[in-house]
């Protein structure tokens, strides 16, 4: 375990953010023996106008105005940083030297921040962890002459039109000059070895304790009466990642088992056949704090994900959830599922979505159902952030 550094974190989520972020949580768990800065992505002219309204944005606008600490800090060992700058707004600019002058004076505004920054904590020997900021943070290992830069990619973010127009080209080359990259699925792992051999699989964190089959008292109003077997899915029904045709066919093919679907629809699922079948309960959006007492309800858990380039080589953290109150699971056959497959029933149709169900309701087992916790249980914060440091430790005494 790395000890007593100092850690510059940079990434796309701020510390502010709405909705939880991988980098946030492993930051808590580097500041626990480290010295760490998480800076808050720098604003770019365009988000700054088309968001004017947003109180995340409000509050940008007001620390920049001094009317608010820049430097925060979190904990004795934490600090979030607010940059008082703006970038340009480049991200679908696709002439590539264009892109690269401007890019180059983006980073010089964030590095300039950060710099200012360090020298007033009196970091030293820093390592840059790097979370998916391939734009921002391209050139930041230079411009703050850090000693170590890991590059972590969580997600296959360049299959998404968004980055399409830079990241490709761009994502490759940081992947290329980083010392060491680091994934949380070995789809990911091994998309990153194409440009850098000291590219590593170092697992997914997940805080599971909501997830606790002791803490359920009673099943839900809306969900206690449905008759089982219950067969849910709880997250997004966004057509996107799931499989409306996978859903639909269970249902048919199984009109005496309940399909439960447990989270917010978009347009494709509140148009889809589902609607019109009547073994299939659309329950809504819920708590965080209730998901807990709709999963224990459930007999066999669903991630009927759509094979795509989205999807191929992500690590579903709602898999630990399931797992962590002992549900037998079926989900998408994909590359990222790969470490579950002691754990959980991988289909590659919708055929044999129906009968690995079959399956999981018959050999379900209070054996099975303790390995499965236990196997979740394994996956936290605290792990993952050893893994990444071994990792990097690795690299930086052979660069000695």
């Amino acid at each position: 375990m790395i000890k007593g550094r100092d850690i510059v974190v940079v990434g796309l989520a701020a510390m502010d953010s709405r909705i939880g972020s991988n980098v946030i949580n492993l930051s808590y768990e580097f500041a626990k023996h480290n010295r760490v800065l998480y800076v808050n992505y720098p604003i770019d002219r365009f988000t700054l106008w088309r968001e004017r309204k947003d109180p995340l944005i409000i509050k940008r606008r007001e620390i920049m105005k001094g009317k608010g600490d820049k430097l925060v800090k979190v904990t004795d060992n934490f600090w979030n940083l607010y940059p008082h700058t703006i970038l340009e707004s480049i991200s679908q600019l696709k002439i590539d030297w264009l892109f690269d002058i401007i890019n180059k004076k983006n980073n010089k505004r964030q590095a300039k921040e950060i710099n200012e920054a360090i020298e007033i904590l009196g970091f030293k020997d820093v390592i840059i962890f790097n979370d998916t900021d391939m734009f921002r943070s391209f050139y930041l290992k230079e411009m703050i002459n850090a000693k170590t830069l890991a590059y972590y990619t969580r997600d296959n973010m360049v299959a998404v039109d968004f980055w399409k127009a830079q990241g490709i080209r761009i994502e490759a080359k940081l992947m290329a000059k980083a010392d060491v990259v680091v994934a949380n699925s070995t789809y990911l792992a091994n998309k990153a070895k194409q440009f850098n051999p000291n590219s590593y699989y170092v697992g997914q964190g997940c805080d599971v304790s909501l997830f606790d089959k002791k803490l359920i008292k009673e099943a839900p109003v809306d969900i206690k009466d449905i008759k089982g077997p219950i067969i849910g899915y709880i997250g997004v029904l966004f057509n996107l990642r799931l499989d409306i045709e996978v859903l639909v066919h269970i249902a048919k093919q199984k009109p005496e088992w309940s399909v439960v679907l447990v989270g917010p629809e978009d347009e494709a699922f509140e148009k889809s056949e589902l609607h019109n079948l009547d073994n299939v309960y659309f329950l809504g959006s819920k708590k965080m704090e209730e998901l807990p007492a709709y999963l224990n309800s459930f007999d066999v858990a669903l991630n009927p994900q759509l094979l795509n380039e989205v999807t191929i080589g992500n690590y579903p953290r709602k898999i630990d959830e399931y797992l962590a109150m002992g549900k037998p699971t079926v989900a998408t056959k994909t590359e990222g599922m790969s470490v579950f497959s002691e754990y959980t029933y991988l289909a590659q149709n919708k055929e044999e979505y129906v009968e690995f169900i079959q399956k999981a309701l018959d050999e379900n087992s209070k054996e099975l159902e303790v390995a499965r916790e236990k196997f979740a249980r394994s996956h936290t914060w605290e792990a993952n952030a050893n893994e990444i440091f071994k990792y990097i430790e690795q690299i930086e005494n052979k660069n000695k």
